[in-house]
């Protein structure tokens, strides 16, 4: 199950160490908590967090004796360091060991969850462009795969966007679909391909960051514009600068975040949390969304004019369901990649039965579900064809069913029987991955309370 970071919490007040556990927990974090020092970098190392919070005062030791251990060990984990001491002095010598923040006792619980999200938002960003160009390398998708009719046109449209150097693309599709693989296409088309290191590609998830938080990292803020605003930081639009940006599940986006960007994009200038001055940005801007915001607009949901604003150059990427002459070839393309990524040699292709149920299924998560089924087969199943039975059950469900079907509200039970309790975990899962791990999200998708999606994950061990 995936959570929104994982948390490792020392401090020797039994009271404190509960109460940010509790508070942490409760916003999607998986939490490791503890009271006694002794042996503490070795259960850190083992739990591998992302964020460590540090207790400054502890019995037999000292919170910057343990930080300094964490540094010298190569631990990779963000620690902020908890004090009851307001002073300058015992702040800026942790700074200097290592540490990216302290909080003061007693704390603000919406001040620790701004910062906690802030550190691991940063961390996410400073790795932006490496995961993003890894989408592409690691699949070698120099250029997009796929033969279909459709994707050459989309590949043709996206060279034109490349050479015309427009400003703002907006990206449309369902999950899966590769609506970020086709952002990175068109920016390494406009930079001259992928290894041009002064081009930077930055993206941000425009529902996964709290609003105060997401303002500051996109547009940055002036030292002082806030309570834990330290220092000046440049937002994701001036680290962006002569590259691009991209705005993921700008559909989730709140309204007044939206007025923001409207001025942004339209006066291609920014203007930092608590700043006075507007700072010229020049970056082209690609807005993704799985949502219909033709739909969201009518709603009320979406600002008409930042939609008109988004919408002058667009791109629609199609469910793999509508373009049926790639499945086979992107199954047979994942098939020889993973076999030599993992060395798994055996397997030589598909048979044509397994070829069908491939053929007939909808596949609700599209490229980015056929390819994660290719490699558990890769990686669990033996012999030199993949037969039906190495299929998820899923899949062999839909057996004599087309992808029209699929795509209808009709459910019916196939000729060879079903597993109810896989069919309610394989529903939660798509729930989940859909909601980008959001438990409330996902119990609305689902139609149950949240305590009820709760209890299935613990019955089905998602947690």
């Amino acid at each position: 199950m995936k959570t929104r970071g994982r948390i490792f919490l020392l401090d020797d007040d039994d009271l404190i160490v509960s109460m940010l556990a509790r508070a942490l927990k409760g916003e999607g974090y998986e939490v490791q908590a503890e009271t006694d020092p002794g042996g503490i970098v070795d259960k850190i190392r083992q739990f591998a967090p992302e964020v460590v919070m540090l207790d400054l005062k502890l019995p037999g030791t000292t919170g910057m004796d343990i930080l300094k251990e964490i540094t010298d060990r190569g631990i990779g984990a963000q620690v902020v360091m908890l004090t009851s001491d307001d002073s300058a002095e015992s702040a800026v010598k942790a700074m200097k060991l290592g540490a990216v923040d302290y909080l003061t006792k007693p704390f603000d619980m919406d001040e620790v969850k701004i910062v906690i999200a802030s550190i691991l938002e940063k961390g996410s960003l400073k790795q932006e462009v490496e995961y993003l160009r890894k989408i592409s390398s690691d699949l070698v998708y120099k250029e997009i795969i796929g033969t279909s009719g459709v994707v050459k046109k989309l590949k043709e449209k996206a060279e034109k966007l490349a050479q015309s150097g427009v400003p703002t693309v907006l990206v449309t599709g369902e999950n899966g679909t590769g609506k970020e693989l086709f952002a990175r296409h068109i920016h390494n088309l406009m930079h001259g391909g992928d290894d041009v290191g002064y081009a930077p590609f930055i993206g941000i998830n425009c529902a996964a960051l709290p609003e105060p938080l997401i303002e500051s990292e996109l547009f940055g803020h002036d030292k002082g514009s806030f309570t834990d605003a330290k220092s000046e930081k440049k937002g994701i639009f001036e680290l962006a600068s002569h590259g691009s940006i991209l705005l993921d599940e700008i559909g989730e986006m709140k309204p007044n975040l939206q007025a923001k960007l409207l001025r942004v994009l339209e006066e291609r200038k920014v203007r930092h949390v608590g700043g006075k001055h507007d700072i010229p940005i020049e970056a082209t801007v690609f807005a993704t969304t799985n949502r219909n915001l033709e739909d969201a607009v009518e709603k009320g949901e979406f600002r008409i004019d930042l939609y008109y604003r988004l919408n002058v150059f667009s791109l629609h990427i199609p469910p793999l369901r509508e373009r049926q002459e790639d499945i086979l070839y992107l199954a047979r393309y994942f098939l020889a990649f993973f076999s030599a990524r993992y060395n798994r040699a055996t397997i030589k292709g598909f048979s044509s039965e397994a070829e069908k149920l491939l053929l007939s299924y909808g596949w609700p998560g599209n490229v980015r579900e056929l390819r994660n089924v290719v490699e558990r087969i890769v990686v669990l199943e033996t012999g030199q064809k993949v037969l039906p039975d190495h299929l998820p059950k899923e899949i062999l469900f839909q057996k004599g069913r087309t992808g029209a079907a699929l795509a209808g509200s009709g459910i019916s039970l196939p000729e060879e029987g079903l597993s109810l309790d896989a069919v309610e975990k394989n529903l939660i899962l798509q729930a989940l991955d859909k909601a980008g791990g959001n438990k409330t999200q996902a119990a609305k998708l689902l139609g149950m309370t949240y305590d009820s999606l709760r209890y299935q994950i613990k019955k089905f061990g998602l947690n």
